[in-house]
Formats: C-alpha cells, sequence, structure tokens
C-alpha cells in the first residue's frame, strides 16, 4: 500500500511528481501503470519500490513502512521481498545465465531452493542457455534471465520498468507471458510501468496517471480500451 507525494523545488519552481496517489499492489495481482510522460508513473514505481523516497506520504511492503527504515536496513528489505526486471536487463556480462540468476541470492549468502529454481528456469525456458554470458544471448533470453532472477528470490513484489521496451513483438509476448504466469501459477505481484498498450492488456488492471494523480483504473482490459483512455489523457 502505497499513499504518495513526491514534490521537487519550490515555489513558482514547485513540481509535484506525485500529489495524493493511494494504491494497493495484492499478491497474485498484475498491475500495469501507464500515464504520460511526465506524469509520475516511474517516480510511482522508484517510490513504492523504495528505491526513492517520498516527500510525504507511507509506502508498505507488506506489514513493513519502510519510510521508517535506515538505508541499511532498506537495502535489506528491498534484497529479501521485491525483485526488479528492468528494461536494460542490468545483467552481469562475466558471469553465465545461471550464474546472473542467483546472483542476487549470493549477495544475501542464500542458495537457492533447488526444486524452485528448476520451476523458475523451466518457466522462462533457460534450461539450455544456464551457462551461457549474456553475450550469447538473444535480447529476449537475456530479459528472461532477468525474470528468472527476480522470481527466484520468491518476493512479495516484482517492479518491471518497461521491461519490454528493448524488445520485438515476439520476445515482448514471451516476456509478458512469462510475467503472467508469475502471478497465475506462483501467486506473484507483479507491477510494470508501460507505454505499450499490447502489454498492458496482459495485466489485471490498468492504473493511468496524469500530473502526478490516479486518474482512473481499467480491469480486464483490452487494447481499445487502454488506446481509448491513453487518447483522452493525451488530449
Amino acid at each position: 500500500m502505497i499513499e504518495a507525494y513526491k514534490i521537487y523545488g519550490s515555489g513558482d519552481n514547485e513540481v509535484r511528481a506525485l500529489d495524493g496517489v493511494t494504491v494497493g499492489f495484492e499478491p497474485a495481482r498484475f498491475t500495469a501503470i501507464m500515464g504520460p510522460s511526465g506524469s509520475g508513473k516511474s517516480t510511482l514505481m522508484q517510490c513504492a519500490a523504495g528505491l526513492d523516497r517520498l516527500t510525504a506520504g507511507t509506502v508498505f511492503i507488506g506489514d513493513v513502512d519502510i519510510g521508517r527504515l535506515g538505508e541499511k536496513q532498506l537495502t535489506l528489505l528491498r534484497r529479501e521481498k521485491v525483485g526488479f526486471v528492468f528494461q536494460q536487463f542490468n545483467l552481469l556480462p562475466a558471469l553465465t545465465a545461471g550464474e546472473n540468476i542467483t546472483f542476487p541470492l549470493d549477495l544475501a549468502g542464500r542458495k537457492p531452493d533447488p526444486a524452485w529454481m528448476d520451476q523458475v528456469v523451466a518457466t522462462v525456458g533457460l534450461a539450455d542457455r544456464l551457462s551461457h554470458r549474456p553475450s550469447e544471448l538473444s535480447g529476449g533470453q537475456q530479459q528472461r534471465v532477468a525474470v528468472a532472477r527476480a522470481l527466484v528470490e520468491r518476493p512479495e513484489i516484482i517492479f518491471a520498468d518497461e521491461p519490454t521496451g528493448n524488445l520485438d513483438s515476439h520476445s515482448s509476448g514471451e516476456i509478458l507471458g512469462f510475467m503472467r504466469r508469475a502471478v497465475d501459477d506462483f501467486g506473484q505481484c507483479v507491477v510494470m510501468v508501460t507505454h505499450d498498450p499490447v502489454a498492458a492488456t496482459h495485466a489485471d488492471r490498468v492504473l493511468f496517471l496524469n500530473d502526478g494523480r490516479l486518474v482512473d483504473e481499467l480491469l480486464a482490459p483490452s487494447t481499445d480500451q487502454v488506446l481509448a483512455r491513453m487518447g483522452s489523457l493525451a488530449s
């Protein structure tokens, strides 16, 4: 749950990137966040994930108010409860796909559950690519590694920032399908920022932001509905 105010500058230069956005992200639910450029969607995700601090308001991950945590505590909480999938993949080039998947667990000094690791790898279709380095993988395969890395920790919530922005339509469809399975099969909570109306239709709901405010919500969205709503925001 987040109640969010994020303000930059003051006086005539004040910009309200988030102006009283209140929303919850539940388990086993896939939420897409959309809006025009500068609407606050990436800021909302970054604050909800603890990557940026609110000016005012609260953010809970589970039952923890992350605004009350110091930087070290916040880093540990993100490591244990939050998974990330970014547009740029953020893979380590010297590590194999398998090593990239387990890297966050290695940092935490934990071992992956073998059965869960096998299930995640099978879900994203990487069983025959675990020994390959990122340079030996296609863009779609690299993003699958990033999705698997987010899943393998069994986080409470996965945040994805334009996860298909650098991919072709086929690879995009695969990644979105894997994220959909993470919700349906594993009960994950997935929150995705996207500008793509087709990507948004993989979600259970779409939240629309404009000028730092939550202005609309669609459940079980269709492409036409998303396009129409985005068109109205742009007009």
